[in-house]
């Protein structure tokens, strides 16, 4: 039982990555609860000390830091750009298109196009300005899963250390 524990955390953490890039799938909780299960098998480091109640903690506050900016970020980065919420939805929805195609590519031109699209057509501003909303909307969305993956990432590392 203990070993099957032990893949669960690790497919959790390498889960986590992969939900940090796939919109819907929340990366850093699912990294976390990998880092959860870890804690309670009481998994040491090379040292051979316990995972501390500490490090548990501040990845949860890292965890919930990291999906509140998620939120924030994309908005802010759109809004500073003279974008309106339609950049942001044409983005989201233009991602969800691009996992059809290659990746990354597919996912950053869909991306791309849906939020100036979106601009373009529903918030009725030029395409100079939708350009550049949809421009912020990506780098607001790449800034967030920066962050995500960056999180996840970190704590599949613990996950391993602490096996």
């Amino acid at each position: 039982m203990h070993v099957v524990l032990i893949i669960l955390a690790i497919l959790l953490g390498v889960i986590g990555i992969i939900g940090s890039i796939v919109p819907g799938i929340p990366g850093p909780p699912i990294s976390w609860l990998g880092i959860l299960i870890m804690y309670f098998l009481k998994g040491t480091n090379g040292a051979g000390e316990p995972m501390s109640l500490t490090l548990l903690l501040v990845l949860l506050g890292v965890t919930v830091l990291v999906t509140v900016i998620d939120y924030i970020v994309p908005a802010w980065f759109t809004k500073l750009t003279g974008g309106s919420k339609y950049a942001s939805w044409g983005a989201i929805l233009g991602l969800f298109a691009g996992l059809i195609f290659p990746l990354p590519f597919g996912m950053i031109v869909t991306s791309l196009l849906g939020a100036f699209a979106f601009e373009f057509l529903f918030a009725g501003k030029g395409a100079g300005s939708s350009l550049k909303a949809s421009l912020g909307a990506f780098l607001g969305f790449l800034s967030g899963t920066g962050i995500k993956l960056i999180a996840s990432a970190v704590m599949l590392y613990y996950i391993i250390v602490f096996i």
